[in-house]
């Protein structure tokens, strides 16, 4: 069951999406922001934050 921390997380991860492929799309191809920073943002969101998001399991609460 999701509780509010991995909503968080994957609200975070899908806000560094979002951010990684504005990037991205900025300036012409040679643009350092495009070839370093973009990707760099891009995989820190899909190979860690929405794992974590995802996988990170909370207290389990005793009925």
């Amino acid at each position: 069951m999701l509780n509010k921390k991995n909503i968080i997380l994957v609200a975070i991860g899908v806000l560094l999406l979002v951010v990684g492929f504005v990037c991205l799309a900025s300036g012409p191809a040679e643009n350092p922001i495009s070839l370093t920073v973009a990707p760099l943002i891009l995989t820190l969101a899909y190979v860690v934050v929405i794992p974590l998001g995802i996988l990170f399991g909370g207290k389990k609460q005793d009925k």
